[in-house]
């Protein structure tokens, strides 16, 4: 039975299928526009936006799991579909932001709490893979390298960034696997740094001097609002100050999970670095 793969455009969806076609596992690659999908020669693509049910029947026709990107709208409709098409398993790529204080108002929280209590009553078995920060958010700094200090109102919020191909390998496990069947899971990276502190590594492995200099939040403010919501903004400075000095926990990893290390940030950014020589 075929593994239906949703928001295949994405960094794990896309890490995530290409482990299960090269397991010679059946795999079904979905996407609102599935022409901009490039998938493995024999792997099936579908059109699929979660938020137009049309497609769901066809999408999810002889497929026996899902791995689900969090859409709220049309969430509903996919769990009937699902439950209608004999559909055994859900896991969904969630976030850690569910387990926050006002998870139910906070912009970064509720997209996924909103799936995650669609999922809670479904006739499928559920695992909700909860991912705290990626190593990859780095990236947001690949262009300020070019520009001066890397100006930031938390230099020291302390977070445990996460590899992405350590989440694609442990989404894997829930796929193919019995150990995660039923589960939901905060996932993290093996270790606690500070902003400075990856900064500080992503320099050593460019070579480079990074500078860090702290801004004022209003400062923060004015210039993270120039590309995204007021409300992403708040939410985001407001964690990053709940972590200002206080060691972030280290969850479930590859290590605790499936057995192996967990990759770290500075593997991350060994792998990325050439992001990084651009500017």
């Amino acid at each position: 039975m075929t593994t239906l793969i949703t928001g295949a455009r994405g960094q794990i969806a896309r890490s995530v299928l290409a482990r299960l076609h090269s397991a010679g596992l059946p795999v079904r690659a979905a996407s609102a526009r599935p022409a901009e999908l490039t998938v493995p020669a024999g792997v099936e693509v579908t059109e699929l936006a979660l938020d137009r049910p049309a497609g769901l029947d066809t999408a999810l026709s002889g497929v026996r799991q899902v791995l689900l990107y969090p859409e709220p709208a049309g969430v509903h409709d996919l769990v009937k579909a699902a439950e209608a098409m004999g559909v055994e398993h859900i896991v969904l790529l969630s976030s850690a932001s569910v387990l926050g204080p006002d998870a139910e108002h906070d912009p970064l929280a509720r997209h996924s709490l909103l799936v995650e209590r669609a999922l809670a009553d479904a006739a499928p078995t559920c695992t909700l893979l909860r991912p705290d920060a990626f190593a990859s958010n780095a990236l947001s700094w690949a262009y300020a390298l070019g520009q001066g200090p890397i100006q930031l109102a938390y230099p020291d919020a302390q977070l445990a960034p996460i590899h992405p191909e350590d989440i694609a390998d442990i989404a894997v496990e829930a796929l193919t696997g019995s150990s995660l069947t039923g589960r939901a899971v905060t996932l993290t990276g093996p270790e606690s740094l500070t902003f400075r502190a990856q900064l500080a590594v992503l320099a050593d492995v460019l070579g480079r001097e990074i500078p860090v200099e702290r801004i004022s939040r209003a400062e923060a403010e004015r210039q993270m609002g120039a590309h995204m919501p007021a409300p992403m903004v708040t939410s985001l400075l407001n964690f990053w100050a709940a972590a200002d000095g206080t060691p972030a926990v280290v969850h479930d990893t590859t290590d605790s999970l499936l057995g192996r290390p967990a990759r770290t940030f500075r593997q991350w950014a060994v792998e990325n670095a050439a992001a990084f020589t651009r500017s």
